[in-house]
């Protein structure tokens, strides 16, 4: 009888005879005498013992085919399609219909997992909900369900959904962190936090809490709280190539080069073949003058059998350090397009210049200055935005504005910074080199203690009104921050370099009137020709150098600030011109240190050691400043005058005001 067939074929395949019962189970279908569907069900899952999916799921659609109400043949069915990764076919069986008719709600668990992989969100939220209604403390299924409706943009049903299925299990880490994400998503940033800061205590062992709260206080521009929170993630889970990774990142940002280098080290101990670490490694060896590692960062690279567009990358700073530039230029057409596209670019044009094949060299700076426009920081309007700031200040610069300033002057202890400025590229990395080389000063490149007591004075508006006691607060403000990054010996001598304190002058005289001003010139079509053909990180300022046009705007704004401000304070200045320092250094620095009254050391005029002892050089000089002082910068803008057309008449009044020709 059929039925003792198939009872024998269950037989069989309980003892683990599964040979035996998928004979007996196939004879019998062949005999035709028996029900057909249970047959099909059980050959379904004895070939699905031995590995044989794609037959055990043909099996089980005839059983489903005969027997589409039977559960346990559909759930069968579901999982051997979804072991298939036939997704869809597995959601035709998992049919709404079916789900509603399933008291067991397995149905419904598959329905809803398989639209919301398939982000279907819909239709896993009805799915899910169905489950809710018979069993509404399943906080797993509420979970699932908040998910699915953030699936579908309704961030508050979602929130809600999660809140509730956290009140229900606040042990669950999963839906605590899927819960902070549905904060988010409606820009609940508070509580976010403070649910992240109890799931970090909460959850001492995982590492997700710490990392989205750095993700969090990242978003927030909270640069010490997310570097802080990024570590208590590495502790808690160090074997992460990419915690390491972000970690690596983070530390170059704060300029901690020997944290990021270790970091990098590490990452490509967890992962040796990621490319990430290996070219961030690389761009750090450039900007810290340790270019003659690049080579067994390379020899590295190849025994961990890197990927060759990454050795290519790597390779290309080698060949340029070399001064091989055909060899170079040939090495980055390996380096695939998405593979640091900008830098990529920029070394491209680099080289195309130093081969003085300038229309090529022109075009690829512009290349490299494209890719950067479009960034989501919006560079272009910020630029503009400053340049508008920058007209508004220069209206301000009348007689009538300086003599309604308040009567008042600094008495303190402190000496009066020196402070160094100019356009960018104006020499001021190489000038800043020679006088870090004297024992009598220090140096502070490119910091932001003068910027951050401008913001908090509330900006050049605000100086007339300062007395005496908000002068004093002021300039403590001011060492306070200095001592920060910089602390400063009885007797030194600090030299605040930044360019583009050429509009800040009036702060200067306002909090610092004795301070002496190193002013660095240099020919104007240079220097904006230069600043065009820099790699900048895009503050507001180096944003105005992606287009030739914003650059030479810019250039006449900060001189025209910078002459009506001194117009109206005389300060004591000394010009440095950089055509005349690159042919005679000591000719042009010794007036100049004893102008500072300083002693002469002669061991400032070896900047180049001086450049290679000094670590991170955050200025887009960091690739000439440790080479030996050359003058090939010298005029480069004659070799790109056909290309500066558009600003000459701009830029022109200013090089006849400097005491420059064109010729």
């Amino acid at each position: 009888m059929s039925t003792t067939q198939l009872e024998t074929a269950v037989a069989a395949a309980r003892t683990g005879d599964f040979a035996n019962a998928r004979r007996i189970a196939e004879q019998a279908l062949l005999g035709g005498q028996e029900e057909k569907a249970p047959l099909h069900a059980l050959l379904g899952m004895v070939l699905a013992r031995s590995g044989e999916l794609k037959a055990a799921a043909e099996q089980l659609h005839h059983a489903h085919k005969e027997k589409p109400q039977d559960i346990t043949v559909a759930c069968n069915l579901i999982a051997i399609l979804l072991d298939l990764g036939q997704d869809d076919a597995a959601l035709e069986v998992a049919s709404a219909d079916l789900a509603k008719a399933d008291d067991s709600l397995r149905i419904a668990r598959y329905r809803g997992f398989l639209a919301q992989k398939l982000e279907q969100f819909e239709e896993a939220v009805a799915a899910y909900q169905l489950i809710i209604a018979r069993q509404p403390d399943d906080f797993e299924c509420l979970n699932n369900l908040g998910n699915a409706q953030a699936g579908m943009g309704d961030s508050e049903a979602a929130l809600a959904t999660l809140r509730r299925a956290v009140a229900i299990d606040p042990a669950a880490a999963p839906t605590r962190m899927n819960f902070v994400s549905a904060l988010l998503s409606l820009d609940m940033a508070e509580e976010a936090e403070q649910e992240l800061l109890r799931a970090k205590d909460d959850f001492p062992q995982d590492s997700r809490p710490p990392y989205q709260l750095y993700a969090l206080y990242k978003g927030q521009l909270k640069q010490d709280e997310a570097i802080s929170a990024l570590e208590e993630a590495e502790r808690r889970d160090p074997d992460v190539a990419g915690i390491q990774l972000k970690l690596a990142i983070e530390y170059g940002v704060v300029r901690r080069t020997q944290d990021a280098e270790r970091a990098y080290r590490r990452t490509i101990k967890l992962d040796p073949s990621g490319t990430d670490a290996y070219l961030g490694l690389a761009i750090q060896y450039e900007h810290t003058n340790r270019e003659d590692e690049f080579t067994g960062l390379i020899d590295l690279g190849r025994s961990n059998r890197l990927a060759d567009g990454a050795l290519a990358f790597i390779e290309a700073l080698e060949l340029r350090r070399q001064k091989r530039f055909d060899e170079g230029l040939d090495r980055l057409q390996a380096v695939p397009d998405d593979m640091e596209p900008i830098r990529t670019a920029h070394m491209r044009a680099t080289l195309l210049d130093r081969l003085d094949r300038s229309d090529e060299a022109f075009a690829a700076f512009a290349h490299a200055n494209a890719l950067q426009q479009n960034s989501p920081t919006e560079p272009l309007e910020r630029a503009a935005q400053l340049r508008d700031r920058l007209k508004t200040e220069i209206a301000l610069l009348t007689p009538e504005w300086r003599d309604s300033w308040q009567p008042a002057k600094a008495s303190d202890a402190h000496s009066d910074p020196v402070f160094l400025v100019g356009f960018p590229r104006s020499g001021t990395t190489l000038l800043d080199t020679i006088l870090m080389g004297h024992p009598g000063t220090v140096v502070m490149e490119e910091q932001p203690p003068l910027n951050l007591v401008e913001e908090a004075l509330g900006g050049m508006t605000a100086l007339p009104d300062l007395d005496d006691s908000a002068i004093a607060k002021a300039r403590d403000h001011y060492f306070a921050e200095v001592a920060k990054i910089q602390p400063l010996e009885d007797g030194q001598l600090l030299v605040d370099k930044s360019p583009l304190f050429l509009y800040r002058l009036p702060l200067i005289q306002r909090l610092f009137p004795q301070a002496k001003i190193i002013l660095a010139l240099r020919h104007p079509n240079d220097v904006v020709l230069s600043c065009f053909m820099s790699n900048f990180r895009l503050n507001s300022a180096m944003a105005n150098f992606l287009r030739l046009e914003d650059a030479a705007e810019f250039y006449d704004l900060c001189f025209t600030h910078w002459a009506k401000a001194r117009e109206l304070f005389a300060p004591d200045v000394h010009t440095v011109v950089y055509e005349e320092l690159v042919e005679d250094v000591g000719g042009v620095v010794q007036p100049l240190i004893e102008w500072l009254g300083l002693d002469w050391h002669a061991g400032m005029l070896d900047h180049t050691t001086t450049a290679k002892s000094r670590g991170l050089i955050t200025t887009a000089s960091y690739s000439q400043v440790t080479e030996p002082i050359y003058r090939r910068a010298s005029g480069r803008w004659l070799r790109y005058a056909n290309h500066l057309q558009s600003i000459t008449p701009r830029l022109k009044p200013w090089a006849e005001t400097f005491g420059y020709s064109d010729s």
